[in-house]
């Protein structure tokens, strides 16, 4: 397995130079596939101008064109720099802690969970600058083609992974701090309550293992793990392992960052 490694300890500017390396890679390997790294990697200058092209041909339909899709990407791009920040960052968290990725292009390329995360950010974007509808379309598409439902108004920082992917749910006020991994079928859900913060908070580098419930307006402390399948409804401290239903502290995590490690049994 590779070693931990935050996202802050790694120069995302070299991560596009990777990209077209492996892509060039992979042609040789598979030339039946030529046209599609060109298309989706090696026909563009830049990172943002590759996962603009292929997320919005992937989000579009016969109403909304790929075309529009990849102007909005690419506005709110320049927009806000940050927005592309964050996606290197996420496609270097896949990397460094996903074990059955060995290149940048896997995720970029095939990894619903990435697919999900930086359509999302297009989306907050869109909600920040009030354009509601089109915000509320993107989380629709989201949910439709990558089944991860994220509310757009929802604040998730950099070095985000969700592997596998499949049924989480992120509702309206949640905030998702640096360095956070979770899996399939976690929810971060709400309260019921009809005003103010009725999301979680969950801080940086946590763990949320698959099936993971999160309820209310609370706060997961920084570098603690919660287990499969566990239902957190009250804060819980820092670097502390948690898990049940509902669920309670049983330890401390074995390391600062257990989203670094990936390890559920600790």
């Amino acid at each position: 397995m590779k070693s931990s490694v935050s996202t802050e300890q790694i120069n995302s500017d070299d991560v596009w130079l990777s990209l077209r390396e492996e892509a060039g890679i992979a042609i040789e390997q598979q030339p039946l596939m030529s046209s599609y790294f060109h298309a989706n990697i090696l026909n563009h200058d830049t990172f943002a101008s590759a996962i603009s092209f292929f997320l919005s041909h992937h989000l579009a339909n016969q109403y909304v064109s790929s075309m529009i899709l990849r102007d909005v990407f690419m506005q709110a791009m320049k927009s806000d720099p940050s927005i592309e920040v964050r996606m290197l960052q996420d496609l270097i968290a896949h990397f460094t802690r996903d074990p059955t990725c060995e290149q940048y292009v896997t995720p970029l390329l095939y990894f619903k969970g990435y697919h999900a995360i930086q359509s999302y950010r297009i989306a907050h974007w869109l909600w920040q600058e009030k354009r509601t509808l089109f915000a509320y379309y993107m989380q629709s598409r989201i949910a439709e083609l990558f089944h991860v439902d994220i509310h757009p108004a929802a604040q998730i920082a950099g070095g985000l992974m969700v592997d596998h992917a499949t049924g989480v749910v992120i509702g309206e006020t949640t905030i998702i701090e640096e360095n956070v991994s979770m899996l399939h079928a976690v929810t971060l859900g709400g309260s019921g309550a009809t005003i103010g913060k009725r999301h979680p908070t969950i801080g940086r580098g946590v763990l949320l293992s698959a099936g993971a419930k999160v309820l209310g307006g609370i706060n997961i402390g920084e570098g603690t793990s919660v287990g499969a399948g566990s239902v957190v409804l009250e804060s819980m401290p820092k670097n502390c392992t948690v898990v049940g239903v509902p669920a309670r502290v049983v330890g401390r995590s074995a390391s600062a960052m257990p989203s670094l490690d990936m390890n559920h049994n600790q």
